[in-house]
């Protein structure tokens, strides 16, 4: 059992919108929280490529998004004499496919880890429809099923994220596409949010980082903040081990799925 203070909190690091939503939801299960949203999400300053990307969804084998925001933005960009694809979507997890639901695409037409997924992220979501795409490769004769990946792009416009995905996915046979249908950048902190982030490194409060980006934007933003008594939460491996080579002392795994990271937390205070 930790030492935490008993004024502890988690703080959760999302973007804005994603990030109320996660901490009400914990807060509802017994775990303090609060919001510092770490990550900045923009339209894109020149949307033609969106609409571009979609004149070619009606063929693709199927869309695949890396996030809520990837469906917001890129369903907003459909344009009005388009109707909903046929083809399926991919999301890494329950955040995407809620709101792939909320857009209206059709829930048989949505492949996504189930809820209870030890993790949410490219390789359950690879394990998922692997067989079904190398079926498609195999029955096209040659034709090439395409696949389109819509993700992030980083301030300065380059595609966000892995590409572990779209690899498996070429060895496989597929054409991968990409697109970039929102940007990720660093936030504009507030004095008040900067005084927070400074008092929340030592009042045993834990940061809740579900992206290592948003620790990356949140060194960039704070470049001399003391990290000997910080404590991190992270909600994947690979979050963890960046968080530890950046130089958090004390960081804890914590499960992706909203009830089972609750209960993590929450043995951990």
């Amino acid at each position: 059992m930790s030492s935490a203070p008993a004024s502890w909190r988690v703080i959760v690091t999302r973007p804005d919108r994603e990030a109320q939503a996660w901490a009400d939801a914990l807060q509802s299960l017994g775990v303090p929280c609060e919001t510092l949203p770490l990550i900045e999400i923009a339209a894109l300053p020149e949307p033609s490529a969106l609409a571009q990307a979609w004149q070619a969804v009606p063929g693709h084998l199927a869309v695949m998004f890396v996030s809520a925001n990837a469906v917001r933005f890129f369903m907003a960009a459909r344009p009005a004499n388009m109707p909903l694809p046929i083809c399926r979507a991919w999301s890494t997890g329950p955040g995407t496919r809620a709101a792939l639901e909320a857009a209206g695409w059709p829930v048989e037409r949505i492949d996504s880890p189930d809820e209870g997924a030890p993790q949410f992220d490219s390789e359950a979501l690879w394990a998922l429809v692997e067989g079904r795409v190398r079926a498609a490769v195999h029955a096209s004769n040659g034709a090439q099923p395409a696949v389109l990946i819509v993700r992030g792009a980083d301030a300065d416009g380059h595609l966000a994220g892995r590409d572990w995905l779209a690899l498996q996915m070429e060895a496989a046979g597929l054409k991968v596409l990409q697109t970039a249908a929102y940007v990720r950048r660093p936030p504009r902190l507030s004095p008040a949010q900067q005084n927070r982030i400074r008092q929340a490194m030592g009042d045993g409060s834990r940061w809740l980082f579900s992206s290592s980006e948003a620790a990356l934007f949140l060194r960039q933003a704070c470049p001399d903040l003391p990290l000997d008594q910080a404590k991190a939460l992270a909600t994947h491996p690979r979050i963890a081990q960046k968080l530890k080579e950046s130089g958090w002392p004390d960081v804890d795994l914590v499960p992706a799925g909203l009830e089972a990271q609750a209960l993590s937390i929450k043995s951990l205070a």
